[in-house]
């Protein structure tokens, strides 16, 4: 099984809106995060899309993924992911072909199935609330037909984009995403960051059910996690409160910016058992405590990679996280 000195880290940012903060803060907090990922010798740095959400910023994500390439030199930059049903899968393969020719050989395109928004602002964004997701296949395949070489029939083509071959990546916290990249040959990223209860059986399906491609010969599973490292255990612990606030917000249908952590939790036994199922997979603490959580991690899972979403309030205990997990990495700590 990998260890996680030996297998490559990446970073998962949702360019997060802090309360008494703006979306400008919030790029500005991104761009510093990516240069010190980049500076550390993290492998990727993807942004996820989400719209209405007070608290997100990262709904323009191709506009966004463009900024952080802009600012960084070497580290891969990608959708963590698109909300394929959202859009157009020609519009798509244009803005990452186009982004492809901009940052050539450092952009990623992780698709997700999922519409990351409410009815309403499906609706806004021109999609069917009642569409469901059942054409994602085609639309999969649409993508691909127009990132690839072209055809001497094809019509329709991605100028730029046509030829660009930008690496497909299908994300899922389910086995349908699984189960569509080993029949494509596809890599996979499993959501173990906000969703872990499908991990192991999602995984497997993966590997027992991959075909090889051209793009892949093995399977290759990359997981979301959620982590925060601190100096301490103790310091780890008050800094995830705002984690759980963001949380236990969303069960009681509250849905706001990141907020300051806080001494203790007001929640009830029941809310507390329903945060933890979204955060199961967590892995928190000091610099040890972190370590053999990850080393247990990836001994029950072998994943090949991780992408590592440390979700905290304030930028220098971000950055103090990321860079406690460099050290790690690198045995340096």
């Amino acid at each position: 099984m990998p260890r996680f000195k030996e297998i490559p880290l990446s970073v998962l940012d949702l360019a997060p809106i802090r309360q008494g903060g703006s979306a400008a803060d919030s790029f500005r907090d991104s761009v510093a995060l990516a240069r010190l990922a980049e500076r550390r010798g993290f492998k990727r740095f993807w942004l996820a899309e989400h719209h209405g959400l007070e608290g997100i910023a990262s709904a323009a994500t191709a506009v966004l993924i463009g900024h952080i390439a802009g600012q960084t030199s070497r580290i891969r930059v990608g959708s963590g992911g698109i909300m394929l049903p959202n859009h157009p899968p020609l519009v798509v393969a244009e803005q990452f072909g186009t982004l492809e020719t901009l940052y050539p050989g450092r952009i990623d395109l992780g698709l997700g199935r999922a519409p990351g928004a409410d009815a309403a602002t499906m609706a806004a964004l021109r999609r069917d609330p009642r569409a469901g997701v059942d054409d994602f296949p085609q639309r999969l395949a649409e993508l691909r037909a127009v990132l690839e070489e072209a055809r001497p029939d094809q019509r329709v083509r991605a100028v730029p984009g046509q030829g660009t071959r930008v690496p497909i990546w299908l994300l899922g916290s389910s086995d349908y995403s699984a189960r569509l990249a080993a029949r494509e040959g596809l890599p996979f990223a499993f959501a173990a960051q906000f969703a872990p209860a499908m991990l192991h059986e999602a995984l497997a399906v993966y590997r027992d059910h991959f075909q090889p491609s051209a793009v892949l010969e093995v399977p290759y599973a990359m997981v979301g996690l959620p982590v925060i490292a601190a100096d301490s255990d103790t310091q780890a612990e008050y800094l995830a409160t705002t984690s759980r606030q963001k949380f236990l917000g969303m069960i009681r249908g509250r849905r706001t910016k990141a907020l300051p952590p806080v001494e203790e939790m007001d929640w009830t036994p029941r809310e507390q058992a329903q945060v933890e199922q979204f955060l199961g997979a967590a892995v928190i603490g000091g610099p040890q405590t972190v370590r053999q959580g990850l080393e247990a991690f990836l001994a029950s899972t072998g994943a090949d990679e991780l992408m590592v979403h440390t979700d905290v309030f304030a930028l220098e205990d971000r950055l103090r996280s990321y860079a406690i997990l460099a050290d790690l990495h690198q045995g340096t700590a």
